[in-house]
Formats: structure tokens, sequence, C-alpha cells
């Protein structure tokens, strides 16, 4: 008999690999449900969205942000948003398919970039606790300096204009993501002060969209949006698109 030991590093590796292919398999339902729309469909589009599952959520009834969007403003929307998407996200695979969110980029004749993230990485990445250091790689405290101005520069220099979404807050009720209210703010105001900076970026945010009390603006998991929660969004959005074209 043969024992065949693995050093500690190569296990690492073996392991890593394994979460490669499991996020790769994950993905394929993610990319045939997001990105299956048919070229017919999205030709001519010159808004782009990129984000996570808050873009995403309710695409199967036609009634996410960017399918609501799209009907607002009469003029096609293309959505590369993937469900679980992190603006920090380190996985070669997966990654280019979308779960790191600069990825999901394409180049077009784009306009208008509708973009979100970093809700995952703070609650996800450190359990909106102690996120201090995550928070400041994400975007420094002027707005300044993180992987989101990061980003947003590298959007920008396509001559596009974007737009920033925040999003929503619990209503007070019981949701698992109720403790990412101060996270959630401060991001919001990060970003907000990064947008003063720069004429081709709105920061649009939703903090104040749903009342205590209200679950109508939520999904059954209290996280994502429901179609109501899509559509208000959509309309925020809207208005600046719309002001400014």
């Amino acid at each position: 008999m043969i024992l065949n030991y693995e050093s500690p590093q190569h296990l690492s590796e073996l392991a890593k690999g394994s979460i490669e292919v499991m996020h790769f398999l994950r993905t394929f339902v993610v990319i045939l449900s997001v990105f299956g729309t048919s070229a017919v469909a999205q030709s001519g589009a010159r808004i782009l969205a990129m984000g996570d599952s808050f873009l995403g959520t309710n695409s199967s009834q036609n009634r996410c942000i960017p399918s609501v969007l799209a009907k607002i403003l009469k003029e096609p929307v293309r959505n590369r948003a993937v469900s679980g998407a992190r603006i920090i996200y380190k996985l070669p695979i997966s990654g280019s398919l979308g779960f790191n969110i600069s990825r999901q980029y394409r180049k077009g004749p784009w306009d208008w970039i509708l973009l979100n993230g970093g809700g995952n990485d703070l609650w996800l990445g450190c359990g909106c606790g102690r996120c201090d250091a995550k928070m400041n790689k994400l975007i420094s405290k002027d707005g300044t300096r993180g992987e989101i101005p990061k980003l947003i520069s590298k959007l920008r220099a396509s001559k596009a204009r974007v737009v920033y979404v925040g999003y929503l807050r619990s209503p007070g009720a019981w949701s698992p993501i109720e403790r990412c209210r101060d996270e959630g703010d401060e991001l919001d105001a990060r970003i907000a002060r990064l947008a003063k900076r720069d004429k081709g970026l709105w920061f649009v945010s939703l903090a104040d969209l749903v009342t205590r009390g209200d679950k109508s603006f939520h999904a059954p998991d209290m996280i994502h949006p429901s179609p109501k929660g899509s559509a208000a969004a959509a309309q925020r959005i809207a208005k600046i698109i719309a002001r400014h074209r």
C-alpha cells in the first residue's frame, strides 16, 4: 500500500480548486437566467446595468430594476448583474463570469451605466460587524480611494455616465440584514462624497424609501426588493437619466 501525503500548500490549492468548481457550476444557473436575454431584445441598448442581486431580483417576471427602468425610459437596458456578486472578489473563473462586479463590464456604446454593489462584501465579508477594514478597501472615508472609486473611474473612462444606486433599509421588522443599517448609511455617505467630485456620476440613495413597519418594499426574505421595491428604485433612477439626457 502506498500512502500519498499531500503538503498543506497542495491541500490548500485543492480546496481553492474545489471552491472554484462549485462557484463555476452555480454560476451557470445565474448566467442562464440573467444573461439569457436574446441579443435581438437588447440590440441598440445604450444603458448597461452591473451589480448584484439587488438589480437582478424579480427578473423572471420582467420586474427587476433594469426591466422597469427600460419600460419607464422606453429603451432597452442590458442587465449583467449577478446574484451574489461582490466588488472585491478574487476567484478568477467565477469572477470572470460576473461574481466580480467589475468583470461584468463589456465594451459598448453605453451612454449610461447603472451600478450597485458592496452589500455582499459587507454582509458576507464581515457580517456587518467589524467592517472598518473592509469598508476602507471598498471606499475611503473621503470617497477618493478604494475598489469602488477605481471601478467607477474605469467606467467613466469609457465616456459613459454612471448612476450608483444604494440599498433599501430594513423596515424595522426582522431581517437578516437589520444589523447592516449603520454600514449601509456609511457606504452611502462615502459614495455620495465621491459623486460630488464627478459631474458624470450620480448617487441614488434609497435609505428613506421604506417607512418603518412597511414590509411591502421587500421580498419575503426581507433582504431583496419586492416588485414594488424594484419599481420604486427604478423610478428614482429614471428621473436622473431623463433629466440629464
